[in-house]
C-alpha cells in the first residue's frame, strides 16, 4: 500500500515507536506490532493529531483483534471525506 495516509501512519510508527519498515505493511494487524496497550493507545493519539481528528470507537477499536493498518487507513479517509462524523476520540473512551 503507498498512499499518503499509509505513508504518514508508517513514518509515525518508524519516527515514534521505532519500528523497521519491513514490519509496517497494509495488512499488519495493529495487535501484532508489537506495542503493549499503552504505546497502541499512544499510537492511536498521534495518528488522530496528525490527522487532526478523533476517531469513535464504533469506526475502530485498536484493541480489537485483527484490525490491519490498512482498515486504519480506509477509516482515516472516510472520515476527512466525512468531517461531521468525526467524534470523541478512541483513547479517550479507553
Amino acid at each position: 500500500m503507498n498512499s499518503p495516509t499509509f505513508n504518514s501512519i508508517a513514518a509515525i510508527l518508524q519516527s515514534e515507536f521505532h519500528l523497521e519498515a519491513s514490519q509496517i505493511h497494509a495488512d499488519a494487524a495493529l495487535i501484532d506490532l508489537g506495542l503493549d496497550s499503552l504505546a497502541l493507545m499512544e499510537f492511536v493519539f498521534a495518528v488522530e493529531d496528525a490527522f487532526r481528528l478523533r476517531i469513535p470507537e464504533d469506526r475502530l477499536d485498536p484493541r480489537e483483534a485483527g484490525i490491519t493498518l490498512q482498515r486504519l487507513c480506509e477509516v482515516i479517509d472516510d472520515m476527512q471525506y466525512a468531517p461531521a462524523q468525526r467524534g470523541v476520540s478512541l483513547a479517550a473512551a479507553a
